[in-house]
């Protein structure tokens, strides 16, 4: 019997589909971001952050991730040591987007470092569908089709049973997913579909395209009746401590879902930034938000938070509720 894969992961997505197929054990590297599930803690960080995000602001994240791009540096750090030691026979990595994983070229010159040429396979999805392609070619890379088969068939099932339900409504409410709050940026890939499918609209989302820099004047226009805050890379707690900014923004106060006061944060890195099976359970959530109605959501309690903004612009914070 050959022994088991050694595999290397280069982004969250990807290990979560991995641990998702039970593959966990066979994972022996991972990156700074990879937070779940519990069973990869403490496993070899191979993949860490070139810029200190963790003590920047959002305009300062942008402003930095932008100079490094253009003048052709890499966002991370590949500990290429560590990875030789490691000899991964596998590594997942994406060629999607260079702010979220190594990429392209860098792949690339990494492989070069290693004496033995492993299996490289390729996550770029841009939609649900894709997702779950990626997660049958991973299946099939490593001995679990079965596994991925019955992940995918779950998956499908419980987003044509959202779909079942919102397919029947005659009114969708006008929602603004906001994937980056300053400078604001609106929902691009996946997350655009997860909104159709959950029964809301989001015109200023992009289909199955990259995530753009918008105007706020554009918003205002659009009126939004839910503003759903997921900041690209954020779980719950940095979401909120980033909210503050939002009661600057001309006109703030006049958005039809801050009267109402239908403003949510969300835990976007496990629900909504990563293409793997949590994205499932992200259509569900923001089912639950745009139609409470209709959609109860059972899953972790802090996985959003609802935010009540004081009529004052003078205010300083968000109430949460």
């Amino acid at each position: 019997m050959a022994p088991p894969l050694r595999i290397v992961s280069f982004l969250p997505s990807a290990t979560e589909m991995a641990c998702a197929l039970g593959l966990a054990e066979q994972l022996v590297g991972i990156t700074h971001e990879c937070d779940y599930p519990q069973e990869i803690k403490g496993k070899p960080i191979v993949v860490r952050s070139a810029l200190p995000v963790e003590n920047m602001s959002e305009q300062e994240i942008d402003r930095a991730v932008s100079e490094r791009l253009r003048n052709g540096q890499s966002l991370y750090h590949v500990d290429e040591q560590l990875l030789c030691e490691l000899a991964p026979d596998l590594i997942l990595t994406q060629d999607l987007c260079q702010v979220c994983a190594p990429s392209g070229n860098e792949v690339s010159q990494v492989l070069d470092s290693l004496p033995c040429k492993p299996q490289i396979l390729w996550l770029t999805p841009k939609t649900l569908d894709e997702i779950f392609d990626n997660i049958r070619q991973l299946g099939a890379a490593t001995g679990r089709s079965e596994q991925a088969e019955a992940l995918i068939e779950d998956g499908r099932a419980h987003l044509d049973g959202i779909a079942t339900i919102t397919d029947t409504l005659r009114y969708r409410p006008r929602v603004f997913c906001m994937e980056w709050l300053d400078p604001v940026y609106c929902c691009g890939h996946w997350v655009a579909e997860m909104v159709r499918m959950a029964g809301g609209r989001d015109e200023l989302g992009r289909e199955g395209a990259d995530s753009v820099r918008i105007a706020w004047t554009d918003v205002l226009r659009w009126g939004p009746e839910i503003v759903v805050l997921m900041p690209c890379g954020f779980d719950l707690d940095k979401t909120i401590a980033h909210t503050q900014g939002l009661l600057a923004f001309a006109g703030w106060p006049d958005v039809p879902a801050v009267r109402s006061g239908r403003v949510y944060a969300v835990d976007a890195s496990a629900y909504f930034a990563r293409p793997g099976p949590r994205v499932v359970d992200g259509t569900q959530l923001l089912a639950h938000l745009i139609h409470p109605n209709l959609f109860e959501w059972t899953g972790p309690p802090r996985a959003f938070q609802r935010l009540r903004y004081p009529a004052s612009e003078s205010a300083s914070l968000p109430r949460v509720s």
